[in-house]
């Protein structure tokens, strides 16, 4: 078995990556598409491009709502976070990222071109500076944000 060319090269750096930084998530998620390549997976790419995000942020949501189902958050928790200058810029920046994500998707959709870039970036972050890959789609909206304040793209 070969390492499927330069895309398997690639993955085998992605996992380097992943172990120096010691972020194990980016090795595993690298190593198993370069299993998939190996094993002649292919098939399941386009699904995972497709669908992969979309699940991710499920999950992370999911991950999130969890103090809702539990119990640990109630009205009056809510409330008390509202109330207070730290709970409103939260508030407030929780939607500013939301609008950024909804910006990315459309300018990564526009802009393919920027998504090398944006990969690229999220796995030095997550591999060095002890990031987590959930910000390409907000990436992708502060780019979009900034060429249209250059005059570019959107």
């Amino acid at each position: 078995m070969s390492f499927c060319g330069q895309s398997g090269i690639l993955l085998l750096v992605i996992i380097l990556l992943g172990i120096v930084g010691k972020n194990y998530v980016v090795a595993a998620a690298a190593g198993a598409l370069l299993v998939l390549r190996l094993l002649h997976g292919e098939a399941l790419f386009p699904i995972l491009e497709k669908h992969a995000i979309n699940v991710g942020i499920g999950f992370i949501t999911l991950a999130i709502l969890v103090p809702f189902a539990s119990g640990g958050i109630g009205w009056s928790e809510i409330y008390k976070t509202l109330a207070n200058p730290i709970g409103l810029t939260a508030l407030a920046t929780g939607i500013f990222v939301a609008y950024l994500g909804g910006r990315g998707v459309g300018f990564l959709t526009s802009q393919p071109q920027v998504i090398v870039g944006l990969m690229v970036g999220t796995i030095v972050g997550v591999a060095f500076f002890r990031g987590i890959p959930v910000g390409p789609l907000i990436a992708a909206g502060m780019v979009a944000l900034i060429m249209g304040l250059f005059g570019y793209g959107n």
